[in-house]
């Protein structure tokens, strides 16, 4: 750390260093009614006291209360559902819990966790994962036999609710469900999901069960509100955290800049390798997270080639998605032991699997919300060790907002994770399946959803028979085969993989709005680290050909859209401007792509994309501004609208905790409904999931932190970083910012329109 400190490379490029004082333990005594077998097994791991969440969780499971425990990284959430489970099981040997984890990677390091316990408690317990790594053989067990079944979301939606009457003693017997990682369950997975807990809390009912949820997440917002909504149970909040955590260094890094006109600075993947490469050197255990896998490889490249005559090439490790699970446990095992120095990885380790105690996380840009750069940053230094994060920006928009604002990052609350279970388009497809599961009775409401007019709407369509008063499923197939709980589309394009004429494959499916900017034909589709170009994309099929290649290039396509008001829900002028909100036809059409290099990111070529055109309908939120704000000047003032809206595209997800991809912004020089400049947000999913609303009742602050990032960049006339474009007249950032100003009431004066 000193050393570091002292270096000027690294000194003369540090923006904000902030120091995280460490914190001692609050621990209470082990509870009395815990039975000894399983006070043994703690005490054999060194637990002889619960810290005080893990007290609270236990009693209030254990008085039969659902209840969401929000604590940090490594502070023993485990325990908050274990021992109520297994203390019950105890009690009980007829007791039953479902175990509900985001990724496979996460079941099986929580499998190990409570498997240790059983084992050292010699209990006759049994618990199994039930995934489709799980052997045939080993199924018909776990479903007779297994007190804890652990899963994923996917598993339970496709695999166990469809095949209920398989499962009758898990579900007369379901005493506990818990939910690992809440927060993840947000957006249109998480409506997905929410919908999927109503299909499992009905099948309960028909078997006479109604089991507690035990939800566990990283801090949010809104826990609470995120856990109501669903599990629709009344939930108590758990936030007493007790865990100790060491001394932590948190760093905001920002490359140094080498175009200065145009303000883009040094690739951060370099800066990365560099600082990195400094660290495994030393043999210091390191973390590095990466934005992709494409990223993850290259670095992983990068970092092997610099370190192998000093610790040797197995000494680094990636992990993402993609790798076998044999060789994910080899590298967490390797991470544990200290036999791998470093690892690169996406996301997939921010989650909670124990890799044991690392000394320092690098985040190669920001990781797109605060929580999530809290659930990276606490990979290192777990307990009493002392620590380092370095978060390296890179030249975007949103990486130099939260660099340069150090205040919001660590004053500010988590962001408020938005679930719609109620978006019609992905309720039928859940309602489909839950008449598969169970036929339902005229009257019968699907968790809070009044059903009566979808029901009859479906019979209609003979997707139902109604017979009396019940509605049935009139199909063979079952439906939840062909809903995907990641997306919203029912009209998924599936991509198959025809490089090996022996084995052609099905990798993957797409929504058709992203379809047609990522698997055009000639673009270049990455899965798992394999590039793939798209040799063919048959629309009316819905199916994109592709084969294996090795390039060294990307693809990029521009998509022209034109977007109508249906119907305006909310409005209001204020001092701000005019803002509304509503539903709107968006009609997107697919133009042209260009190759971009890795690394370089120059533009090697370009080609026409022939597409039809496409349409969705969702919910959206506008501003709109007075033609004459730029002395009615079309150019400058069509120019300052594509700023601002380049400005407000990285900004806004940072508000309503969603991907990029999943909200779009789009402005119009004269809008349809108004007839006025107009930028609209839109939810990129049929019927929207609340993301725009949500931007509606925020708006002022949206405007204003996009006016301060933009009013901060060192540019003069306008650069990629603010407003994504370079401008010899030197007005666009002075439009841009005059445009905020009709928003923030704040007076543009001539001299201050650039920070120098």
């Amino acid at each position: 750390m000193k050393e570091l400190k002292m270096t000027d490379q690294f000194k003369e490029n540090v923006v904000h260093w902030h120091t995280i004082e460490e914190k001692e333990a609050k621990t209470a005594d082990l509870p009395s009614n815990i039975h000894q077998a399983l006070k043994e097994a703690l005490q054999k791991r060194g637990i002889t006291r619960l810290f005080t969440h893990q007290k609270t969780a236990f009693k209030t499971a254990m008085s039969g209360k659902s209840l969401v425990a929000v604590t940090p990284t490594a502070s023993g959430k485990t325990l908050c559902y274990n021992l109520p489970v297994l203390q019950t099981i105890i009690n009980d040997p007829k007791a039953r819990a479902l175990y509900m984890f985001p990724t496979k990677a996460l079941a099986q390091d929580q499998k190990s966790e409570i498997n240790e316990i059983i084992e050292e408690s010699g209990l006759n317990i049994n618990s199994y994962t039930y995934d489709g790594d799980t052997p045939s053989n080993i199924r018909q067990k776990v479903r007779r036999a297994g007190h804890v079944v652990i899963t994923n979301p996917d598993m339970l939606h496709s695999a166990i609710l469809p095949h209920h009457t398989k499962w009758v003693s898990l579900f007369e017997n379901l005493k506990y469900v818990v939910i690992d990682e809440l927060h993840i369950y947000r957006g249109v997975f998480g409506s997905h999901v929410a919908n999927v807990i109503r299909r499992l809390r009905r099948i309960c009912r028909f078997y006479g069960s109604d089991p507690i949820f035990i939800c566990t997440s990283a801090t949010i917002a809104n826990p609470l509100e995120l856990a109501e909504k669903l599990t629709e149970k009344t939930v108590a909040l758990i936030d007493n955290n007790g865990a100790p955590s060491g001394r932590k260094h948190f760093v905001f890094y920002n490359p140094p800049i080498v175009n200065k006109p145009l303000n883009i600075r040094r690739s951060a993947t370099l800066e990365v390798r560099r600082l990195a490469g400094e660290l495994l050197k030393n043999k210091i255990q390191t973390i590095v997270f990466a934005r992709s896998r494409v990223r993850v490889e290259i670095l992983l490249t990068y970092l092997q080639e610099l370190i192998k005559h000093k610790l040797g090439p197995k000494a680094i490790r990636g992990y993402r998605g993609g790798y076998l699970p044999t060789e994910r446990r080899e590298i967490e095992k390797g991470l544990r032991s200290g036999d791998i120095y470093g690892v690169v990885s996406t996301n997939a380790l921010e989650l909670g699997v124990d890799i044991g105690q690392l000394q320092v996380c690098i985040m190669t840009g920001y990781p797109g919300t605060i929580a999530s750069s809290w659930q990276q940053a606490g990979r290192a230094g777990r307990r009493h060790s002392e620590s380092l994060v370095i978060m390296v920006a890179s030249s975007s928009p949103l990486d130099q907002f939260v660099i340069q604002n150090p205040d919001y990052f660590f004053n500010k609350s988590p962001e408020t994770a938005r679930i719609n279970p109620d978006n019609l388009i992905i309720l039928i497809d859940h309602i489909k399946c839950a008449a598969y599961e169970l036929p339902f009775n005229a009257g019968e409401n699907f968790g809070q959803f009044e059903t009566e007019e979808v029901l009859e709407y479906l019979a209609e369509e003979r997707v139902l028979h109604q017979n009396g008063e019940k509605f049935y499923w009139m199909n063979d197939s079952f439906p939840a085969h062909n809903i995907s709980l990641r997306s919203a589309s029912q009209e998924n394009v599936v991509i198959i993989d025809q490089s090996d004429v022996a084995n052609v494959r099905v990798i993957g499916e797409m929504d058709r709005f992203s379809a047609m900017t990522l698997l055009h034909e000639e673009a270049i589709y990455l899965h798992q680290g394999t590039q793939y170009q798209v040799e063919l994309l048959d629309w009316e099929e819905k199916k994109a050909f592709v084969r294996e290649v090795d390039v060294d290039y990307f693809t990029d396509a521009n998509l022209a859209v034109q977007l109508k008001v249906l119907e305006q829900d909310k409005h209001r002028v204020t001092a701000l401007g005019e803002i509304g909100y509503g539903d709107v036809s968006v009609r997107a059409m697919a133009t042209i792509f260009k190759k971009i290099k890795f690394e370089t990111h120059e533009n090697i070529g370009s080609g026409p994309i022939s597409l039809p055109e496409a349409e969705l309908h969702t919910s959206s939120t506008w501003i709109s501004v007075k033609e004459e704000l730029l002395q009615n000047n079309q150019d400058r003032l069509e120019q300052a609208l594509i700023g601002t809206a380049h400005a407000l595209r990285h900004i806004a997800p940072l508000f309503v905790m969603c991907d990029p991809q999943d909200i779009h912004v789009v402005p119009q020089v004269k809008a349809a409904h108004n007839e006025k400049p107009t930028i609209f947000f839109y939810d990129r999913y049929p019927g929207g999931i609340g993301l725009s609303e949500k931007i509606y009742g925020g708006i002022e602050h949206v405007l204003k932190e996009a006016r301060e990032m933009v009013y901060r960049c060192q540019c003069e006339g306008g650069c990629p970083s603010c407003i994504g474009t370079d401008t010899s007249s030197g007005t666009a950032k002075k439009d841009v910012l005059t445009i905020f100003a009709n928003f923030t009431s704040v007076k543009v004066n001539e001299g201050d329109f650039y920070v120098h």
